[in-house]
């Protein structure tokens, strides 16, 4: 029995103009979705109604650490000793010296920086 040797190539050729395709438009979908910001309505609910804890477990922790105890970031123990709410809160809202600004959202920050203020 005397085999084709094209056809394996063929095949890989017309499976990968296939895949190519298919993928270019599901690509076009994703873009779509990615210029729309990529976030849902229902993700900015959920943190517009997390606690400052539930925040802070969400963005905060890997820097300050699971005890508050400071990572890469510096402790929060005895913060509110050191600044008032109002320093806590423009340094929670504008970041600096390595703090990104945005984590916690506008309605969140006064509650955030009195929570972060009560930190022993």
């Amino acid at each position: 029995m005397k085999r084709n040797p094209l056809i394996p190539f063929l095949l890989i050729a017309v499976l990968g103009i296939g895949l190519t395709f298919f993928l270019s438009v599901k690509g076009l979908g994703d873009a779509k979705e990615i210029a729309g910001g990529g976030e849902n309505k229902s993700a900015e609910k959920e943190t517009a109604n997390a606690s400052p804890e539930e925040i802070y477990k969400a963005n905060c922790i890997s820097c300050h650490g699971e005890n508050y105890e400071g990572v890469s970031g510096p402790s929060l123990k005895g913060v509110g000793d050191k600044k008032d709410v109002a320093e806590i809160k423009t340094k929670i809202e504008k970041g600096g010296n390595g703090m990104p600004s945005g984590l916690v959202p506008a309605e969140k920050l006064d509650e955030m920086a009195d929570w972060v203020s009560n930190i022993k």
